[in-house]
């Protein structure tokens, strides 16, 4: 493995320190579920080691398979990487977008039974400068640098707030219409309970005429 790829392997490390985890199985798919805004970048970080990481393994054959679908479960990308790698897409509409992982082998069957841990960080906008900006020695160019990566995060947190009011519009506007049908669903079961009993009053009524006994 180069200086590029060691570099790379360590970036994963230090980014996914704190990132979530998972197991998974060889073949087997897993699919988390992330709330994105439309037009946003997404860039995710993985990095995929056998659960056991004192077992043998035969790891170099180790790899992934990301497919992301959006709120309306049409493939936005799908792409076979290896077992550390990073992945970007942009989402085309607001809503829960369906991010799914499956291990493969570049060998048949070599994992059948081994358990595997996946480590994934999914980043949503832009949330890093050029390292290369900072290693300029032009301070105009690094602060041109520094004002769009501020004007992207502007960007992202009013496109995050719009999302947000959606939802929450849609959720007031369930509410309502639930309200609603509640209101009516009470309202005929009591024209029904009246109907019912003005027709018991009135058939006991016809009963005790019947029998002379009113």
């Amino acid at each position: 493995m180069g200086l590029q790829g060691l570099g790379f392997l360590l970036q994963c490390y230090l980014m996914l320190a704190a990132a979530m985890y998972f197991d998974l199985g060889e073949q087997e798919e897993k699919c988390i579920i992330k709330e994105i805004p439309e037009d946003m970048l997404v860039t995710g970080y993985f990095l995929l080691e056998p659960w056991d990481l004192k077992m043998n393994t035969n790891s170099p054959h180790f790899g992934i398979t990301v497919t992301v679908r959006d709120p309306n479960h049409e493939v936005l990308m799908t792409k076979r990487y290896g077992k550390h790698a990073k992945f970007t897409f942009t989402s085309h509409a607001s809503g829960q977008h369906f991010l799914c992982f499956q291990t493969n082998s570049t060998r048949f069957a070599v994992f059948s039974r081994e358990k595997l841990k996946l480590h994934l960080d999914i980043q949503v906008g832009e949330h890093s400068i050029d390292p290369n900006a900072k290693r300029t020695k032009d301070n105009l160019e690094y602060m041109e640098n520094s004002l769009t990566h501020l004007i992207d995060q502007m960007v992202f947190i009013a496109r995050q707030q719009e999302y947000q009011r959606e939802k929450e519009e849609m959720f007031r506007q369930i509410s309502e219409d639930t309200n609603s049908n509640v209101l009516w669903w009470a309202v005929v079961q009591t024209s029904i309970l009246l109907t019912v009993g003005f027709w018991q009053m009135k058939r006991l009524k016809d009963f005790f005429i019947a029998k002379k006994l009113v």
